[in-house]
């Protein structure tokens, strides 16, 4: 699925074509999302797009009136066209901006979402208890390590809880533990201070260096002008099973993790 890379490259993508214009229409052509998309929607007609901001992998364009909440699901993609040009069969929603150009959200799978936000948007109940943003100035290694403190579970399975820290995704997850040195099986709670300063250290990076390139090539991601991403060709670890790591030449090896598949190299991470 779109990983935060992938989703702000998509806002900034479409934002210089939506933010400062006024809504004319709203068309909902399928409200069967993973949550059915309100009628209040419509409250969006008339508004000027003011805002266009990301939480998470939530995107979020703000009006006077309220707050359209966009997440891509697993499969999702926003596009800007002239409204004229013809629907596609998951072309599910489109709204009509001033100029004759249409934010359209198409998601084969409709595991995405389009939501209407009355009222501060950060109190929705989808992003009220989530963790802080990975690129954010809350994101440090004391939070990380109270984080961990007494924590069982793996290092990894830590990192990739939204309630932790926001947008590591599996992919980023594999390749910032390779960044820092650190084995993936780790117990959170036995990773020491110092560690965790390097992992988040990593993931900042790893994050920052995906969303400079537009994101990792996934099978149903492409950027706004229709191109996968690129950051593919850099990853270290990730989906490089059997291939010799590219710091001390071991074989990179795969195990599963939360029903995920994780990378790792033997030698560079052994310790925590």
């Amino acid at each position: 699925m779109p990983e935060l890379p992938e989703v702000e490259t998509a806002l900034r993508g479409v934002s210089p074509y939506v933010i400062g214009k006024r809504v004319r229409e709203v068309i909902v052509r399928d409200k069967r999302l993973r949550w059915p998309i309100p009628d209040t929607i419509h409250e969006m007609e008339g508004c000027r797009i003011e805002t266009g901001t990301r939480r998470a992998k939530y995107l979020l364009f703000g009006t006077a009136k309220g707050t359209l909440l966009l997440h891509l699901g697993m499969s999702g993609n926003l596009r800007v066209l002239p409204a004229e040009t013809p629907f596609k069969k998951h072309d599910h929603l489109a709204i009509t901006l001033e100029g004759g150009k249409q934010l359209r959200l198409h998601d084969p799978r409709r595991f995405g979402a389009a939501l209407w936000i009355e009222g501060d948007p950060m109190q929705h109940p989808l992003l009220k208890d989530l963790g802080p943003e990975p690129l954010g100035d809350e994101f440090t290694a004391e939070h990380l390590q109270a984080a961990c403190k007494g924590k069982t579970a793996a290092i990894k399975q830590v990192i990739m809880d939204a309630h932790v820290v926001v947008g590591v995704g599996n992919i980023y997850a594999s390749e910032a533990l390779f960044m820092a040195g650190i084995n993936p099986r780790q117990a959170a709670g036995k990773v020491t201070k110092s560690k965790l300063g390097k992992l988040v250290k990593a993931i900042r990076e790893v994050l920052a260096a995906s969303i400079e390139m537009g994101g990792t090539t996934l099978r149903d991601f492409l950027n706004e002008s229709g191109e996968p991403g690129y950051f593919k060709l850099t990853l270290r670890v990730y989906d490089r099973e059997g291939e010799p790591c590219r710091v001390c030449k071991t074989e990179i090896k795969r195990i599963v993790q939360g029903q995920r598949s994780t990378f790792f190299c033997p030698k560079c991470q052994k310790g925590s």
